[in-house]
């Protein structure tokens, strides 16, 4: 993969130098569209701040009016201070309420494109990096980015804002004060650079280890009854935990970090407040100003200062935002290996599904320079039934996955119809072809979900008779709800055998012209094979059909069996053909057959 997959958090500091906070443009897609939302949003965050900075201004009349014996103008400025809280009031609620709108809106965007790209990755990515580590990103980083985008960004833009202007009328206050507060400044953006930015590389290994625990606690989880039976609770415990350690200890040391730059910022500003206010309060009392603008101006003091302490702790928050945005960031921007042309060819109607093997060699990206397949040429006439047989590695399910083009060759080509695979869109030519995998897959959904998952338009009857052909329509009746019984989490409650005729009831409904069975009867005990056997033979019937089995009492009414060593191609034919003809397959048909008899 061009861009290959997520990092380890052990290469944490070396990227986490590359983009700083500039990561966080990469969310200006996300947020354009809704940009109309985003200006009212900024609107009512600069009303609200301008309104901010006049209450000290109402503040000061306050208090140079205390002595005025006209009650009426002291009611007015009262009247006003107290007009100007409702107007602040106002304000803000209509902040929180736009700028956290378009945090849920961006991020729920931000969740669906990640989603989007993830799903439609072939093979060769799962390879390289954990469902759950995925999952982290779709979860754990998207919920930091919604409190960054719905709330940090609103505060950091406000306190930016009260920032430059209490500064503006600090100075008109008192040149004199100002200039000693300007002084302070230096001091205090100094810590907020150098902390921040080891912030940062922190904040990204924090994640990429909370990644790392995700991921391998959904391993451990999907595999539960096979860690129980091999008693591998203890081990699997005390690696969760190493992991989750790991991840505590990076998050410690972020809040470590985080907790030293706001002590340093915090004293530091208001250090510099007590100094200013001595100085002010000795030009009080020499006259030079009034007591209402010292009050004035330490109001304006004290917010520029907390909106100097607030950006120095939003900062750390766009730290860990940056690296989570890095990290979505790459999810969307890896490079699939199996990319569809960006004009797909269509294929000729009706599909007749002559599928085509041109000299194909191929190598798992896992396991590269060992051929999965090495020069297979192999032609699949229309409506021929072939069998794919031999020892385990052979390349039997590799055929299945080039067919889905889940993988590509290194080299040669593959054609269905007599167009090559390479230049189709895969999810074109997908819908021509049913599979059923050798391990089934079972939704967290009603049997009759699960059915019509190979056909979504399918009717309840259409549903019912491709349970029957699948000899899985009697224990679905046999659910408390039947066909509305709910299955589990991978079909738990159904046992391996129902779970493979739901998966051959899915096929059938499919009604496509290529099939491919990959194991398709191995859970089954004798009498629901030979009642599936029976389905598929009838399935079979003017479609091309491809099956992988260990088991040659499935394939011997196959028209053609492709016997596979090694990833090549070793002998061809029916049959009685290849036992007559000795080699491998006769070897594995005596073995099957005697040791069949043996045991009746």
């Amino acid at each position: 993969m061009a861009k290959a997959a997520p990092h380890t958090p052990g290469q944490t500091e070396e990227r986490a130098k590359s983009k700083e906070i500039g990561a966080l443009k990469a969310l200006m897609p996300f947020v354009w569209p809704y940009r109309r939302l985003m200006l009212a949003a900024i609107a009512a965050l600069v009303t609200t701040a301008i309104i901010s900075l006049t209450l000290p201004m109402a503040v000061r009349r306050v208090v140079d009016n205390f002595d005025t014996e006209n009650a009426y103008i002291l009611d007015q400025y009262f009247a006003a201070a107290l007009g100007i809280a409702a107007l602040l009031a106002v304000g803000t609620g209509l902040r929180y309420m736009l700028v956290t709108r378009l945090g849920e809106r961006v991020v729920a965007d931000i969740r669906k494109s990640v989603f989007d790209r993830v799903i439609s990755m072939s093979p060769a990515f799962f390879e390289q990096v954990l469902t759950g580590e995925v999952l982290s990103r779709i979860t754990t980083d998207t919920t930091l980015l919604l409190s960054v985008i719905g709330s940090s960004v609103s505060i950091a833009l406000r306190n930016l804002l009260i920032f430059v202007g209490g500064l503006a009328l600090m100075l008109l206050t008192s040149p004199k004060l100002t200039g000693l507060v300007l002084l302070i400044v230096p001091t205090v953006i100094i810590p907020i650079l150098v902390l921040g930015r080891r912030l940062r590389v922190l904040s990204r290994e924090n994640q990429d280890w909370i990644a790392a625990s995700s991921g391998n606690a959904s391993e451990t989880l999907t595999a539960v009854q096979t860690v129980q039976a091999f008693t591998h609770e203890a081990a699997s415990r005390a690696q969760f935990a190493h992991v989750t350690e790991l991840s505590y200890t990076a998050a410690r040391r972020r809040i470590s970090t985080r907790a030293l730059m706001t002590v340093i910022v915090i004293f530091l500003v208001f250090a510099g407040i007590v100094g200013v206010l001595w100085i002010g309060a000795r030009d009080v009392r020499a006259g030079d100003m009034t007591q209402g603008a010292l009050v004035q101006f330490v109001i304006y003091a004290v917010m520029v200062a907390g909106g100097v302490a607030a950006l120095s702790e939003i900062w750390g928050e766009l730290q860990r935002a940056a690296g989570a945005t890095e990290r979505l960031v790459e999810l969307l921007q890896t490079e699939d290996t199996v990319q569809d042309p960006a004009e797909g060819l269509a294929l000729p109607m009706p599909v007749t599904g002559r599928i085509v093997f041109e000299n194909v060699t191929f190598d798992y990206p896992s396991r590269p320079g060992i051929h999965a397949l090495e020069g297979v040429s192999l032609t699949i006439e229309p409506g021929e039934t072939v069998a794919f047989v031999g020892p385990s590695g052979a390349g039997k399910t590799t055929i299945i996955q080039m067919i889905l083009r889940f993988y590509d060759p290194a080299s040669g080509r593959i054609t269905l119809d007599g167009v090559d695979l390479a230049k189709l869109r895969r999810d074109a030519f997908r819908k021509v072809v049913a599979l059923v995998p050798q391990d089934p897959v079972i939704f967290a959904a009603s049997a009759r979900e699960n059915i019509r998952f190979g056909r979504p338009d399918a009717t309840d009857a259409e549903i019912e008779a491709a349970a029957q052909a699948a000899a899985a329509h009697d224990f679905i009746a046999a659910l408390p709800e039947g066909y509305d019984s709910y299955l589990g989490e991978r079909g738990v409650m159904l046992s391996g055998g129902q779970k493979q005729r739901i998966a051959i009831a899915r096929a059938i409904l499919r009604d496509a012209p290529v099939l491919l069975l990959d194991e398709a009867t191995s859970a089954l005990d004798a009498e629901s094979e030979r009642a599936v056997q029976a389905a598929v033979d009838t399935l079979s019937e003017g479609r091309t059909t491809l099956i992988v089995a260990h088991r040659l009492a499935t394939v011997k009414k196959a028209d053609r069996i492709i016997v596979l060593d090694q990833g090549r191609i070793v002998s061809s034919g029916p049959h009685d053909e290849l036992v007559a003809e000795g080699g491998l397959y006769a070897r594995l048909a005596r073995l099957q057959f005697t040791d069949g008899m043996a045991a009746e």
